[in-house]
């Protein structure tokens, strides 16, 4: 089984190092409050100024908290159902950025693919996808694979029945040792 594992919203919080940017020179946001993917629109930021910005976060890894704790302990215990992939979307200038973060969390992986888009995971070959974007599962889907969405406020409209919601990374052990 080959498993890609995405790094934004699922590994990483890097969201909360961008809110901490964005309430020092914007109207403070809060996460719960960001209930879509494309939330910039609702709170009028310029696209590819969040973008940037996100980008910029990375550049302070050390400063970006991981979503859970025991990350490691989880990436250990998926790799023995299969091969386990870094896949992300990001600018290229801060894959060595993300490398860093994943070592230091001690992300075991083997092999890190970036795409342009996040779109374009689904039809990379992987049987098996973990990740937060609702853009993502839903293409996905459309090519057939299974997905386990990983919660947070920008997903939650998104609904349906083949999806694998999960809100820790420990349910995507408990639902391959059931198969």
């Amino acid at each position: 089984m080959k498993i890609a594992l995405d790094v934004d919203g699922v590994l990483a919080d890097v969201i909360v190092s961008w809110l901490e940017h964005n309430n020092k020179i914007r109207s403070e946001i809060l996460k719960h409050e960001i209930t879509d993917w494309n939330f910039w629109k609702k709170f009028n930021i310029n696209q590819y100024d969040f973008y940037a910005e996100l980008s910029k976060c990375w550049e302070n890894w050390s400063n970006i908290p991981p979503t859970e704790t025991k990350l490691s302990d989880f990436t250990k215990k998926i790799s023995q159902f299969g091969q386990v992939d870094i896949v992300t979307a990001r600018e290229r200038s801060t894959d060595s950025f993300v490398k860093n973060w994943l070592k230091h969390h001690d992300i075991v992986y083997e092999n890190y693919v970036s795409v342009v888009s996040g779109p374009m995971k689904a039809d990379l070959n992987y049987d098996v996808f973990i990740d937060d974007s609702p853009l993502n599962a839903m293409k996905i889907l459309q090519n057939q694979k299974r997905i386990f969405l990983y919660d947070q406020p920008w997903n939650q409209n998104i609904v349906d029945k083949r999806i694998n919601r999960i809100s820790n990374l420990s349910q995507v052990i408990n639902q391959f040792n059931q198969k």
